[in-house]
């Protein structure tokens, strides 16, 4: 049984979903601040997050940012907002989905659903041996990355990406295709957390983020991770 922990100020909200949820078989945690949210995160372990923007004493953007230090589980951002450098700066600090208010119940567990599912096929894909290209070289079964034998820290859902291109060297993979194979067929968020989690990757893996070696833009069409002959 999956555990949910939502974050939200507004108590009609949370207790609304809550029963909603707990009917669909969910276990629910309620949080109705950031900080407490941090701590519920850290004690509970929710295997998915539920995050309202406008929170009293921090902003989700600072939760999830807090929450990307040491934790890469998913998370859905709600807001009553809906412009478009919010949605923007969600991806930014580490939010897998955004949702904005109102929406219906229906279309909030069909992103859940379509998240949890995607997490546990991750789980469930056999990994194929180490794989190097270049400095940079790949442990699947530890899920480990590293670059001239230092270790490189990724999330979750950053090492699949990589993992994805790195298997693909060579090959240029368009956005549909490098977002299915990562993030799903079902999957329902915002197209622009690819580019975003290039970006990220590239500030990790590369001498000059601003002309990347390994990860490299087709335009109008998607990225491609060099070839071995260009890493020689």
């Amino acid at each position: 049984m999956a555990r949910i922990l939502l974050v939200d100020d507004e108590q009609l909200i949370t207790d609304s979903l809550s029963y909603s949820l707990k009917r669909e078989g969910f276990e629910v945690d309620i949080a109705a601040d950031g900080l407490s949210a941090i701590t519920a995160v850290e004690e509970t372990l929710p295997d998915l997050i539920v995050l309202d923007l406008m929170l009293p004493d921090i902003s989700g953007f600072e939760v999830c940012r807090r929450l990307r230090t040491f934790t890469t589980t998913p998370v859905i951002m709600l807001t009553a907002r809906g412009e478009e450098i919010d949605r923007v700066l969600g991806l930014e600090v580490g939010a897998d989905d955004y949702l904005a208010k109102p929406f219906s119940f229906r279309e909030l567990l069909a992103r859940i659903q379509a998240m949890l599912r995607r997490v546990q096929l991750d789980r469930q894909v056999p990994q194929s041996q180490h794989v190097a290209m270049g400095q940079l070289s790949m442990d699947p079964v530890a899920r480990r990355v590293y670059k001239s034998d230092q270790e490189v820290q990724l999330s979750a859902r950053e090492f699949d990406l990589l993992a994805t291109l790195m298997k693909n060297a060579g090959r240029a993979m368009n956005r549909d295709e490098l977002i299915k194979l990562v993030w799903g067929d079902d999957w329902v968020g915002d197209p622009r957390t690819l580019d975003v989690h290039v970006r990220w990757l590239r500030l990790k893996i590369e001498e000059d983020p601003a002309s990347p070696q390994f990860i490299q833009t087709v335009r109008g069409y998607g990225y491609r991770f060099a070839g071995q002959e260009e890493l020689a």
